[in-house]
């Protein structure tokens, strides 16, 4: 977790620990009144609820966004992978922002460079020529068909999309302040991307910052439980069985800011959820509060029907032409 995300979240379990421990109705009066004055002074007015829909629900009707341009038909976050998404009838795609040693904007999941790529290394080490060189479709199980693909800039991705006239889920790793200007200086540049795309992370610190640079944008936080704690396949995060129980506090805190405090605080339009939390009950109360819950990752054609006939929820998917393994 980093530091700015750290701050709000822990300030909001604060509040959350001292209600609980104070017997005091007074207490309890003073600091609800105090978090009331920190949502009214620091926070962002979310977008309109009108604009923010049609970014969200275009034409009115749940979308099908391709993760990372649809990683598992073409090569992940790369320009191939985005015109094969719009070819197999993707509403939008979802794009992962990284930066090179001299500060380029590209297209990458990792922070290093060896799953998708013939390279190795942190990309904190390679300048954007040195990534350039590589073949950003090496580990791919279709590579044979993708061979010498290259990781994009995001201005190159951003029109890539717009020529396809594809929606775009902006997912930022990290770099609050680096990343929020990129984006700010993508928006003037592409005053279309207003009305289709959202910038989305797992880090409220980032969405705050994004916000700050450009309060038109609209934005979402990201969310799975226990992602502190556990990986992605549910195993421990840590050896520690202290480091262990720390992190799943801090699990507890993050997942109760982000629910009661931290969207309101942002002024986000969406809420992108792990599936496996979802339900139609979930998804009613975020709505009620002009919220659009977006699933991931969808990959069975069953999940995809649950989301589109019960949730009418948007999903981000791995595939947009078959039933996938997200560990292919």
């Amino acid at each position: 977790m980093l530091w700015g995300e750290g701050l709000l979240v822990s300030f909001s379990g604060v509040f959350v620990l001292l209600l609980l421990i104070t017997r005091s109705p007074q207490y309890s009066v003073f600091l609800t009144g105090g978090l009331y004055l920190l949502l009214v002074l620091f926070r962002f007015e979310p977008i309109p609820e009108s604009r923010a829909h049609h970014v969200l629900k275009p034409r009115g009707k749940v979308s099908a966004i391709a993760h990372r341009g649809g990683a598992h038909d073409a090569p992940e976050n790369t320009l191939a992978a985005i015109r094969l998404a719009a070819q197999n009838g993707a509403d939008a795609v979802e794009l992962d922002l990284e930066f090179t040693k001299d500060g380029v904007p590209i297209l990458m999941h990792d922070d290093t460079v060896e799953r998708t790529t013939d390279g190795f290394g942190k990309l904190s080490d390679l300048t954007f020529a040195e990534v350039r060189k590589l073949n950003a479709a090496a580990n791919h199980r279709l590579r044979h068909l993708y061979n010498g693909e290259k990781v994009p800039t995001l201005r190159e991705a951003i029109e890539e999309s717009l020529h396809h006239n594809l929606m775009i889920y902006f997912d930022v790793k990290g770099h609050a302040a680096q990343a929020a200007e990129a984006l700010r200086e993508v928006y003037s540049d592409f005053p279309r991307l207003y009305n289709c795309s959202v910038v989305c992370s797992f880090e409220p610190s980032v969405i705050y910052k994004m916000r700050q640079a450009d309060i038109n944008v609209v934005t979402a936080l990201t969310h799975r439980r226990w992602s502190l704690s556990h990986l992605g396949d549910g195993k421990p995060r840590f050896n520690s069985i202290w480091k262990h129980h720390f992190y799943v506090s801090m699990d507890v805190l993050l997942d109760w800011g982000l629910h009661h405090i931290l969207w309101n605080l942002c002024g986000v339009s969406a809420f992108l959820m792990q599936k496996n939390y979802i339900s139609k009950d979930y998804v009613e109360k975020w709505n009620m509060r002009n919220i659009e819950v977006v699933a991931w990752t969808v990959n069975t054609a069953t999940e995809k029907l649950h989301n589109e006939q019960v949730l009418h929820s948007n999903f981000i998917t791995d595939s947009l032409v078959e039933d996938c393994d997200p560990h292919y």
